[in-house]
């Protein structure tokens, strides 16, 4: 059995993105039968991660244990003026090989308006390099949030629209999840000369 992690990306708590990320689960136990033990959510507005570096890392022991069973992420990103919200950038410093090497993450941008897109460029850019996250081609949008995924069944077309999609990517996410699977344990990450990606 696969298992999951989403990461709520949002420094806010009961954020939008949060609302995401619980909608996304519930979809990937219903939709793609995943066991509920097996589907993780990262509530950064929640448990907030202390600005690395820190003497206390928080709640980062309790995340570590979460990434490094996951076979899959998604990695869910509020955009705030134009750009990835602080709180998923400093995930992404705490995060390293040992939990995420050679794991398929998709990603999505989260937008109270019409953008979104610019977090998954920016996260597409850089934030995958010393942990060697494998972001799929595929990623999500979420626009005008507060109107979308807010019941059971969809209330307009855009909120279909958008379900229908998430589906779809998580489809795709599950299939790089087991076929990226044995590969892991293929791959030596233990050379000290290639600690860090280029």
């Amino acid at each position: 059995m696969l298992n999951v992690a989403i990461v709520a990306g949002s420094s806010r708590s009961n954020s939008q993105t949060a609302k995401v990320a619980r909608f996304m689960r519930q979809s990937l136990i219903n939709q793609h039968q995943l066991d509920a033990e097996h589907v993780s959510v990262i509530d950064l507005g929640n448990y907030p991660l202390p600005l690395w570096p820190a003497e206390d890392t928080g709640p980062w022991s309790m995340f570590e244990k979460q990434l490094a069973k996951a076979d899959a992420l998604v990695i869910l990103a509020p955009e705030w003026h134009g750009m990835a919200c602080p709180a998923i950038k400093n995930f992404f410093l705490y995060a390293t090989k040992a939990q995420l090497a050679h794991k398929p993450a998709m990603l999505g941008g989260i937008s109270s308006g019409v953008g979104g897109a610019y977090p998954i460029s920016e996260l597409r850019a850089s934030s995958y390099k010393n942990c060697r996250l494998c972001y799929i081609p595929e990623h999500l949008i979420v626009r005008n949030v507060e109107n979308v995924l807010n019941m059971p069944e969809p209330v307009a077309e855009d909120d279909r629209r958008i379900r229908a999609r998430m589906d779809y990517n998580l489809d795709i996410l599950l299939r790089y999840a087991q076929a990226l699977k044995p590969l892991r344990s293929e791959i030596d990450m233990s050379n000290p000369d290639f600690a860090n990606g280029m």
